[in-house]
């Protein structure tokens, strides 16, 4: 393999990678390169999984055979040559869940400097010991709270949960936490045996008595004397507080019920010896400017900023000085990309996607790294457009100073500001993984097959849509979450609305939140499924009120994360059409000779599956020092099931062909069953029709796996008014397939239900009945309802963010 240094391109050949059909193209270096196409196109599997993949590849054979294994290695990608390709780094969408103890500051490293300032440069109280900066970390031995190991939270039973009525007795039920039946009744006897009065309130009860009852660790035994019709012969009875009979149920019950039970009166609160910080006394006693660590960690980062300058430059010592230059040099990156209301210890499972991606491009973007490849995945994902044009500039900085950027985007915002496109298509699946058009972006205009070009010339303003009229109201106020203050705001039923505002705004915590909270327990929902009601905080005051409730039957939230974790959840198995599928063939002549269930025809059960590869159709092969790989099964050849199963035909067919036809293709093939083709046909609705029915849910995008959430609603049985709760269901998808998605929604709200959705998208927005934009900022400047309306009502105004965005969309 040879190289032209004279050669300002990476030359790619006979890429064959998931739908990409032998692909060759040619892309510059030293510039922004977008790759463009519908959802399911090939733009991923060319950036990269073929590019990014190969310069991995590339870098483990630099690396010791025995470090190696000791490495995260990536497939081979399958591709003939790829010439001119320099390092590359990674920078792509998470959608997992992320671990609590993750935060900002150690996203961006901007922890480990912060602990080393306090350790080397911090004001120790006289006669205390000097601390490592390890100490200063709640994730470490050293210096995690003993109480709640560094969390900074802990679940603990309160008294409002212990006794919801205190106008009851002890006789009646009061302590609602103790156990009934025959454990209650003994309970109360010793209580009785205690002098304390069962049969009077307990709010009547003196407060050192009330205390006590639910919250002593004493355990006295007392002498209960013989009852009529209840205990023949006296015995001690030993005592247990409400407090410690719960947590000692949670702690040793192997009753699944009685551990249930036992949750209803414990929430998480603040850790109360180290004050939620997560840290030991010595560390939170040091402090630099005045402040304690924890207190720096809860500020927002411009507050942060302002508090280190004077020190960057001037200070008693030079390690002072540098440590305090290096940290506002890493900070302002973060103000310049428009985070500067975040703080260090916000948790990384309460950022937005955008958010996480921002916080990682800003960490690279400091990294100061020449000549390399930054491969993004749509990183204007999840950012309003004043969010995304400080986006805009940090990108051109990296190209500034020497690096390539290839960028998988459906922003056409951020495309036009490309240098070079790569458009992938002209559908998806089957349809797609050809290069329609490589080259600069004003040439992709020529290219009729291109569906991007329809979207990324047609610069005209919206057609404005006559907006529906609400058919009632939900009226919430005394919304208090994150930084939402006593907000009260009036959602309208019946319509489609769109919740708008900057990142950091309150949106998701309006919407997801609160409004999905209230509704559960209206619904009388238990926690994580889908009357006035109120939500109850920590403290137990209510924090949210709502109105109108009664209007809504159905609650349903739809969202990007993953439809299943393991290969083996997939389309057909999660919208249920597998199960119509297997019925098919367990009703065949053959399978009811053989005595075969539809449970045969499951990969996941012993009677049916390939024992070789377990129903995987695939087995993982060891290759030590170089990267693992899978091949198909020897025994099934990728089928699934052995060979017995597979000899059960319907028409002609094999369980294991229908998995591997696409939802296009069993359309046809399974029209005479009418439970499979009414999943196929709402699959087909929302655009997914080139998908295969055994596909891997681990190979779905985020907007793959929402679309087929909604079309797993769309085909159920209408019943009652339905709330549908969608959190920027357009991230992550082409302009196209947004048509086709908000299609359906619209659909949903002819059909009588309700749509709230977080959105950006201007084009979904402009198209909306109502919308609420919160703001003006984020962080401590947002949380407030800044304006109300139909879009163009909000655009008219001018108030806000949003309005001048909305305004110049609609024309």
């Amino acid at each position: 393999m040879t190289h032209d240094p004279n050669d300002h391109f990476v030359h790619v050949r006979g890429a064959s990678e998931h739908n990409l059909r032998n692909v060759d193209v040619d892309v510059p270096r030293d510039a922004m390169v977008a790759f463009t196409g519908v959802s399911g196109s090939g733009k991923s599997s060319l950036a990269f999984g073929t590019l990014y993949a190969e310069a991995q590849r590339r870098y483990f054979e630099s690396v010791a055979p025995y470090a190696r294994r000791l490495l995260q290695q990536v497939d081979a990608p399958h591709v003939q040559e790829v010439t001119g390709l320099p390092p590359a780094v990674a920078l792509q969408q998470r959608r997992g869940a992320a671990s609590s103890r993750s935060t900002v500051g150690t996203i961006t490293t901007l922890s480990n400097l912060l602990r080393m300032l306090y350790s080397r440069s911090g004001t120790y109280p006289d006669g205390a010991r000097h601390l490592a900066a390890e100490a200063f970390s709640p994730n470490t031995a050293a210096g995690a709270c003993p109480r709640c190991h560094g969390l900074g939270q802990v679940h603990d039973v309160t008294e409002e949960l212990m006794v919801p009525d205190p106008s009851k007795s002890i006789r009646d039920g009061a302590i609602a936490a103790w156990p009934g039946a025959w454990q209650g009744a003994n309970l109360r006897s010793i209580v009785t045996g205690l002098g304390i009065d069962v049969d009077r309130p307990f709010e009547k009860l003196r407060k050192k008595d009330r205390d006590w009852l639910l919250f002593t660790d004493e355990q006295p035994s007392v002498l209960i004397k013989p009852e009529r019709d209840r205990i023949d012969h006296g015995y001690y009875g030993k005592f247990w507080s409400a407090r410690k009979h719960v947590l000692h149920v949670l702690a040793d019950s192997k009753s699944e019920q009685m551990r249930t039970r036992a949750l209803r009166f414990v929430e998480e609160a603040a850790c109360g010896e180290c004050h939620g910080t997560g840290l030991q006394a010595e560390a939170l006693a040091v402090h630099f400017a005045g402040a304690s660590i924890a207190t720096v960690n809860a500020t927002s980062l411009a507050e942060v900023a302002d508090l280190l300058r004077p020190f960057a430059t001037q200070a008693e010592t030079e390690v002072t000085v540098r440590l305090c230059a290096d940290l506002l040099a890493r900070i302002e990156v973060l103000l310049d990309l428009g985070l500067g209301y975040l703080s260090l210890g916000r948790s990384s499972t309460t950022l937005s996607p955008g958010e996480a991606q921002r916080l990682r491009i800003a960490t690279q973007l400091r990294s100061g790294l020449f000549g390399v490849v930054y491969v993004l995945d749509e990183p204007s994902a999840g950012l309003h457009p004043a969010d995304a044009e400080p986006l805009l500039a940090v990108l051109d900085a990296l190209v500034a100073a020497g690096n390539s950027l290839f960028v998988v985007e459906h922003d056409m915002d951020v495309v036009r500001r490309a240098d070079w496109v790569v458009d992938i298509g002209p559908g998806a699946g089957e349809g797609g993984g050809r290069v329609l058009y490589s080259g600069p972006v004003a040439g992709l205009e020529q290219v009729a097959e291109s569906v991007t070009a329809r979207h990324l010339f047609d610069l005209g303003p919206v057609e404005g849509r006559e907006p529906r009229e609400p058919r009632g109201w939900l009226r919430l106020s005394g919304v208090t979450r994150h930084n939402l203050t006593d907000l009260a705001v009036d959602v309208p039923t019946g319509v489609l609305t769109a919740v708008t505002g900057v990142s950091g705004s309150g949106k998701s915590t309006l919407v997801t939140q609160v409004l999905a909270e209230l509704v559960r327990e209206h619904l009388g929902l238990p926690e994580g499924d889908e009357e006035d009601a109120e939500t109850v905080g920590t403290d137990g005051a209510p924090v949210a009120r709502a109105d109108g409730l009664e209007a809504v039957d159905r609650m349903v939230r739809v969202d990007q994360r993953p439809i299943g974790r393991t290969p083996r959840s997939n389309l057909a198995t999660y919208t249920g059409l597998f199960d119509a599928v297997r019925k098919l063939f367990a009703a065949t002549d053959e399978a009811r000779a053989r005595g075969y269930t539809a449970g045969r025809f499951s990969f996941n059960t012993v009677e049916g599956r390939c024992e070789t590869c377990q129903g995987e159709g695939f087995v993982a092969i060891e290759l030590l020092f170089l990267p693992g790989t899978y091949a198909p099964c020897p025994t099934c050849h990728g089928a699934r099931y052995d060979e017995q199963t597979l000899e059960v035909t319907y028409r002609e067919r094999s369980i294991a062909d229908v998995l591997a036809m696409t939802v296009d293709d069993a359309a046809g093939f399974l029209a005479d069953s009418p439970a499979a083709s009414r999943s196929l046909e709402t699959l087909r609705e929302v655009g997914l029709g080139y998908l295969r029915l055994g596909q891997p849910a681990t190979e779905l995008s985020g907007g793959e796996a929402q679309r087929i959430k909604l079309a797993t609603e769309l085909q159920r049985a209408r019943r009652g008014h339905t709330l549908y709760l969608l959190d920027e269901p357009t991230s992550g998808l082409h302009p196209a397939d947004v048509v086709v998605l908000l299609r359906q929604l619209h659909r949903l709200v002819d059909e009588g239900d309700t749509v709230v959705l977080v959105e950006h998208d201007l084009d979904t927005i402009a198209g909306a009945d109502w919308m609420i934009d919160l703001g003006p900022g984020g962080g401590d400047r947002g949380g407030e309802v800044v304006a109300v309306g139909t879009p163009r009502q909000v655009a008219a105004a001018g108030v806000g963010v949003t309005a001048p965005y909305l305004a110049r969309r609609l024309g």
